[in-house]
């Protein structure tokens, strides 16, 4: 027999399946492109086949900084794909399993995506200089950082704080295609104004931090004065 709860609850989980639904068609075009750059990119790193397209990414003699860079590419496309899943309340209550079994996807991938590119920053630097190596190093830092609390809380069976570092952790894995879609809106109303194709024009520098620290602190702003549900470990 169905209660009047489960009745008003159940559109409410459609429209949020709908909604991440939704979010990944619209990241579609960059988690295809970077995914495939990425794996092309690799093959290319491995003298297995040619790079497709010029990228300064690309430089001979240094494979260890290409592979680190194409990896981390690549999962972290697909990293901007999964994320997203683990927003639907849906799925950690009726396929707890899956959801759990996303989670322990989501977490390598987050952290190999972190370490990849931290490890090209630490050893070749970016093409926008000091200050994009300490944007995009912090963003790394904290994309690391968000894997290892969500995983760490969900062992220790503290699902409150989990769930805080998990949002923040999807934050950060949509923040690749956030820091796209802010260039693509800006292009379109603006014609690329103070942007440089070295990255070290003015738009180019607020950006180095603007694809994800904002997004942070509306999302610190909405776990303080949204009260948390009570959460139960799901079986």
């Amino acid at each position: 027999m169905r209660t009047r709860g489960t009745k008003t609850a159940r559109p409410w989980l459609w429209r949020g399946a709908a909604g991440i639904f939704v979010l990944i068609l619209l990241e579609l075009p960059f988690i295809l492109y970077a995914t495939g750059f990425g794996a092309e990119g690799m093959l290319a790193s491995l003298g297995i086949t040619g790079l497709g397209e010029a990228s300064h990414l690309l430089r001979d003699g240094a494979p260890a900084t290409n592979i680190a860079m194409f990896l981390h590419m690549g999962l972290g496309g697909l990293l901007s794909l999964l994320a997203p899943l683990q927003l639907s309340g849906a799925l950690r209550r009726c396929r707890p399993r899956l959801h759990r079994g996303l989670g322990r996807v989501i977490v390598p991938l987050a952290l190999t995506t972190s370490v990849a590119g931290l490890a090209y920053i630490l050893l070749r630097g970016t093409i926008g200089g000091s200050l994009m190596d300490l944007g995009f190093g912090l963003y790394g830092l904290l994309l690391g950082l968000a894997a290892i609390m969500t995983w760490r809380f969900a062992r220790a069976g503290d699902f409150q704080r989990h769930r805080a570092w998990a949002l923040r952790l999807i934050v950060l894995a949509l923040a690749s295609w956030i820091y796209r879609l802010h260039y693509t809106f800006w292009t379109l109303a603006t014609g690329g104004l103070y942007s440089r194709p070295d990255f070290t024009g003015l738009f180019d520098q607020i950006q180095l931090f603007a694809f994800y620290l904002p997004y942070l602190a509306l999302l610190e702003l909405y776990l303080r004065l949204r009260p948390a549900p009570s959460l139960t470990p799901p079986r």
